[in-house]
């Protein structure tokens, strides 16, 4: 089905979401034809986008894309490790939460290839200028890859927690395990408890 864009008027709302408002009296096929269609060609912001219900059927509405959704492999540990899966590899570092509370990092402990972590046990350690702490593992499975960079750069966890400041890498044994740690969402309101 082919619709015109100019039947569309985009219009900024607050926060920054964009509201996609149709013109015309879309039927609910032909709106869910179009809204496929249109999220194909939509820019990066648009992919933010929401229809709005006051011209296309509330059954296809669009629901806003979250951060938590778009990162729907990225999870979270109420110890503040994060954990981020791909092709059943999970790579995981501490919060950007975790190393602001913990302050400048001096040193990173962390195991050889090969070492068997276990899930919700000790894998390694982190020191600061103002404590050490242990790190836990989110999952089971085999260190296939530890941040050697970090040696001689602990810092780079405070610079860039959650991407090059990553701390190992496993080969997932029980992908079963990730379905007990928590998403963006959930792990912003444990923090957000912890604040308070």
């Amino acid at each position: 089905l082919s619709l015109s864009l100019s039947l569309l008027r985009i219009s900024k709302q607050t926060k920054g979401l964009l509201l996609l408002d149709a013109m015309a009296a879309v039927g609910a096929v032909a709106g869910r034809s179009f809204i496929r269609a249109l999220s194909r060609v939509s820019s990066a912001p648009c992919a933010r986008a929401l229809v709005s219900p006051k011209y296309v059927p509330q059954a296809i509405a669009m629901r806003p894309l979250s951060l938590s959704t778009a990162l729907n492999a990225k999870y979270f540990t109420p110890s503040h490790e994060w954990v981020d899966v791909n092709d059943n590899i999970a790579t995981v570092g501490i919060t950007d939460y975790a190393q602001n509370a913990l302050g400048d990092i001096v040193y990173v402990e962390l195991p050889e290839v090969g070492f068997a972590v276990e899930v919700e046990e000790e894998f390694g350690s982190i020191e600061s200028v103002k404590a050490a702490t242990e790190l836990y593992s989110p999952v089971t499975g085999s260190v296939e890859e530890c941040n050697e960079a970090l040696t001689t750069a602990p810092g780079t966890v405070n610079s860039s927690p959650e991407a090059d400041g990553w701390l190992i890498k496993v080969a997932l044994e029980d992908p079963s395990e990730l379905d007990k740690l928590l998403d963006a969402a959930a792990y912003e309101r444990l923090c957000q408890g912890e604040e308070d």
